[in-house]
């Protein structure tokens, strides 16, 4: 798997947790959801994902967009 396809798994992943948090434990969590919104929106414009360097540590073998 690349790092692009890592890094858009991970986010869907992070994001369906975040929904279930919300649901089920705090509504609160609902901050946890907007920041991850926000970590996707400025990845989109600067092209720097926090995600991405740490996958990149692991060893995954780099794509297109990171």
């Amino acid at each position: 798997m690349s790092l692009d396809r890592s890094v858009l798994a991970f986010a869907g992943v992070m994001v369906l947790l975040s929904v279930a948090l919300t649901a089920w434990v705090s509504p609160l969590f609902v901050w946890f959801t907007v920041f991850i919104g926000l970590n996707l929106l400025q990845s989109a414009f600067t092209g720097f994902c926090p995600a991405a360097s740490i996958f990149r540590r692991f060893g995954v073998k780099p794509g297109c967009a990171f």
